[in-house]
């Protein structure tokens, strides 16, 4: 699948993938007529590619022994030619009582990604990876430090969905049978350097059951560091996923460092493609900002974010930093966290301080890959 145009380099930041070996064609890789024309190239009935596909978004098997609906004689054919195994669980860890569950996966060619399961009461929400790693290089974090290996294919970021709901479905996940509500992009890997294939993602994650997951698309959120161009192609898909820009600093001078990208797209003209996305597709963007301890969490830098917001169709999502081993970044202090909320409160900003589940399972992303 084509990756698209090729985004500028910023320094010594590469923006898009390796070029690297292709994984195994998937049918979540193909659109349903392509499924059926894979399928007549091996010789095999069209007709099939409809009820393989039910079986994968509807019952989520890849496994041909529970394709009681196909001859026994042709499952093991149809498998090879539309559902290869392309992740391979390397390590499980669980916290909140097996509500939080953190996967690391490892991919054909020996990539590693992880993606995570949180149940709360009124939702189950998918976090996942994009790509193997990430180039955009943010001291903070685990990811960034590991660099980019390549841009994941489709359905190896489809895949890390239905995993997730086949745990559900089967009552693995403590709190009975279930359904994934909402998926976010916010597991390892920046969403919009992987552009194409995250289109193809979104359009099948919301075409309903069984040719794709049936998630409404209120309940997908796609985050970014800010890459200008791409943020405003996504406003025009048609498609009201909520956009989350990891800001992390309102000046240029800090963001700088914090998010190399703002050398390349700096502070306003991110925002402003973040204020046009709400204006086209009604839905309020989510700032995300990583309190760090003397960092970013002065008072001053409240105010100025507060200034920048106010008045838009956003919302801060302050979030607690979720430390690395060995890194000089942690988390803010209390107070300064409560200051930091009272004063873009005081500036009619709304924010909320993000719950910090999975910390014990080194939550954040890329921790379990980097200590793998």
């Amino acid at each position: 699948m084509s990756t698209g145009p090729v985004i500028p380099m910023v320094g010594e930041l590469i923006l898009e993938s390796p070029r690297r070996g292709k994984p195994p064609r998937h049918l979540a890789d193909l659109d349903q007529a392509g499924r059926r024309g894979a399928l007549v190239e091996a010789g095999l009935p069209a007709y099939r590619a409809d009820q393989i596909s039910r079986h994968f978004f509807s019952h989520y098997s890849s496994d041909p022994t529970t394709w009681t609906d196909i001859p026994a004689a042709e499952r093991e054919k149809l498998a090879a030619a539309l559902t290869p195994q392309l992740l391979t669980p390397v390590k499980e860890l669980q916290c909140d009582g097996g509500t939080t569950r953190k996967t690391l996966w490892r991919l054909f060619d020996g990539s590693l990604v992880e993606s995570v399961l949180m149940r709360y009461p009124d939702r189950v929400t998918m976090c996942i990876s994009s790509q193997a790693g990430c180039g955009m290089n943010c001291p903070f974090c685990a990811t960034g430090q590991g660099g980019l290996t390549r841009n994941l294919s489709a359905a190896e970021i489809l895949s890390q969905v239905v995993a997730g709901s086949a745990d559900l479905a089967a009552g693995l996940v403590p709190g009975g049978p279930g359904r994934v509500s909402n998926v976010v992009f916010m597991g390892m890997g920046e969403p919009l350097a992987n552009f194409n294939t995250l289109v193809h993602v979104l359009k099948t994650l919301t075409t309903p059951q069984p040719h794709g997951m049936g998630i409404g698309a209120r309940g997908i959120t796609v985050s970014t560091v800010g890459l200008v161009p791409r943020m405003k192609e996504l406003a025009q898909l048609g498609l009201p996923v909520r956009l989350a820009l990891s800001l992390h600093a309102p000046d240029d001078e800090l963001r700088d460092t914090l998010v190399p990208v703002n050398t390349r797209w700096k502070v306003s003209e991110v925002l402003k493609a973040a204020w046009e996305y709400a204006e086209v597709t009604r839905r309020r963007v989510s700032i995300e900002y990583a309190l760090i301890k003397d960092i970013n969490d002065q008072a001053w830098r409240a105010d100025l974010l507060g200034d920048r917001l106010r008045g838009k169709l956003v919302h801060v999502n302050l979030i607690p930093l979720n430390p690395t081993p060995g890194s000089k970044w942690t988390a803010s202090r209390p107070e300064d966290e409560r200051e930091f909320v009272r004063r873009l409160e005081a500036k009619g900003v709304t924010v909320t301080v993000r719950e910090t589940r999975g910390r014990e399972i080194d939550g954040a992303c890329g921790q379990l890959a980097a200590a793998e």
